[in-house]
């Protein structure tokens, strides 16, 4: 009880709600805008945080984190473009029941289901919340240095397909972050007599670089899309927001898949949809009418994709482990903000953990809020056309890169980023695992050093339960996608 009355009292300030109030209400407005996503979002924040308290700034950005998904329903059910990708198989049953003149009954529906599966992840994170306490005094240098990396090695694998350049962009961050001064015998590092390399690559300038300005490349170089809104029925969306009950079987199990998914590094939203929705049309009453306008198959992909942020937040404040894309980007927030991720935050600041709960749950009482009564207001924010988007992201970021140092070489350094990840999302490559190097690469580096100097054999590195658990994870993992490879392999063989 003290540690919840000390969450509360953290958490009770007008700055923090303001943060809150103002990430939230952004994440859905971007979540709404087909294009941009979160990720773009963050980043463009990222700098205007940094100068804030820890729980001021990233109050904002979980905010942005925890919302984007409701907003990313709204095109996603109006005009069959998913806001933000994990939106994509909402518009399976959405936009047919839009066809059909039934748009506010998806949108409530979409609304309650993500706010059902937010809430329910919420005290999913809570009840966990003393077993983590409980097992973070057993982490020593050792365990730290597995678990980040167990989580390279897991974000790496989950690549399928992309395993090979996945793991090349992983050692790529951790390069970057070796670039400057060292910091056990201090000295330089491929600096190469550069001087503004001594203090290293920004984290954040190489954020803004591969998210944002990437992104405004990409919308700047396509085509401007135009959208046509549908009619709206009068009907109001509290009315329908009750619906939900109808379906608390399918919205109960879809976000206990979304639990379990968000905890499992590397899983994240896309595999708990599926489950979700696969579930759902087998033990439907009316399977054949799944991806024509089934409420169960809204139901059933909101509940399960907005389960997942706040579970996803267990492996990542516990032990520093991001599952996706958008857990790495606020693996790099927490790190900016020097709030460090791991058992010792659970050891040490158990009221700065409770306070980001609580967060969560209030995001999500602001954001279904805030949907019911500027839904339609909002539904003109995706008529915005993208070359104007990508050009407002540019001015923006190129300001927040400027502002930290007040150094055109940070804003030259992100446009080179900006332009390398421009090429990698041609390639269809992913960017984030050159993010979490650079985020673990440094932790990981201090940690090996601190842990060899206590071990003699290879054999001392891993004889204590959690690091033996954390290299069998390793092999394991490993070992199960050498299987995966080689079955697919042969099954490709043998078809030929």
């Amino acid at each position: 009880m003290d540690i919840l009355l000390s969450g509360l009292e953290i958490i009770a300030r007008w700055d923090v709600i303001a943060a809150l109030l103002i990430g939230s209400i952004g994440g859905v407005m971007v979540g709404a805008m087909p294009g941009v996503g979160a990720a773009v979002a963050i980043a463009i924040m990222l700098p205007a945080t940094f100068s804030l308290e820890p729980i001021v700034g990233l109050t904002a950005l979980l905010g942005v984190y925890g919302s984007s998904m409701f907003g990313g329903a709204i095109p996603a059910i109006l005009i069959n473009t998913p806001g933000t990708p994990v939106n994509a198989l909402t518009t399976y049953d959405g936009y047919p029941m839009t066809k059909r003149g039934e748009a506010r009954r998806a949108l409530s529906l979409a609304y309650s289901a993500s706010f059902f599966g937010g809430v329910f992840s919420i005290l999913c994170l809570i009840l966990l919340a003393p077993v983590l306490a409980r097992v973070a005094p057993m982490f020593g240098a050792r365990e730290i240095f597995l678990a980040a990396l167990l989580g390279i090695v897991l974000v790496v694998v989950t690549h399928r397909g992309q395993v090979l350049a996945a793991g090349m962009l992983v050692c790529y961050g951790i390069f970057l972050k070796t670039v400057g001064l060292e910091g056990a015998g201090y000295t330089q590092r491929y600096t190469f007599g550069q001087t503004w390399l001594a203090s290293g690559i920004d984290l954040i300038v190489v954020v803004l670089g591969l998210f944002a300005l990437s992104q405004a490349f990409v919308l700047l170089t396509g085509r401007d899309q135009k959208y046509e809104l549908p009619a709206m029925t009068k009907a109001g969306f509290f009315s329908s927001m009750a619906e939900i009950l109808r379906f608390k079987r399918v919205a109960t199990v879809a976000s206990s898949f979304g639990v379990i998914c968000g905890m499992i590094p590397g899983v994240g939203e896309f595999m708990s949809q599926f489950l979700s929705y696969g579930y759902a049309q087998k033990t439907s009453k009316t399977p054949d009418l799944f991806g024509k306008g089934n409420p169960e198959g809204i139901v059933a992909s909101e509940a399960a994709n907005n389960s997942v942020p706040a579970a996803a937040m267990i492996p990542l404040l516990a032990l520093g482990i991001p599952g996706e894309e958008l857990t790495a980007m606020m693996l790099a927030v927490f790190y900016v903000h020097n709030v460090i991720p791991g058992p010792q935050l659970f050891q040490n600041q158990m009221d700065f953990v409770v306070a980001l709960y609580i967060a969560l749950f209030i995001l999500n009482v602001l954001v279904v809020f805030f949907l019911l009564v500027a839904t339609n207001s909002l539904m003109k924010v995706m008529l915005i056309p993208n070359r104007f988007l990508g050009m407002m992201i540019l001015t923006f970021s190129l300001i927040g890169v400027y502002s930290l140092r007040n150094s055109l070489k940070d804003c030259a350094v992100a446009a080179a980023f900006g332009v390398f990840g421009f090429i990698l999302k041609r390639l269809n490559w992913p960017t984030s695992p050159i993010i979490l190097g650079m985020v673990l690469g440094g932790l990981m580096e201090a940690k090996f050093r601190t842990a060899m100097a206590r071990v003699d054999t290879p054999w001392d590195f891993i004889n204590r339960p959690i690091a033996f658990v954390l290299f069998s994870m390793i092999v394991i993992a490993i070992g199960l996608h050498v299987v995966s490879v080689v079955r697919d392999r042969r099954r490709v063989s043998g078809n030929a």
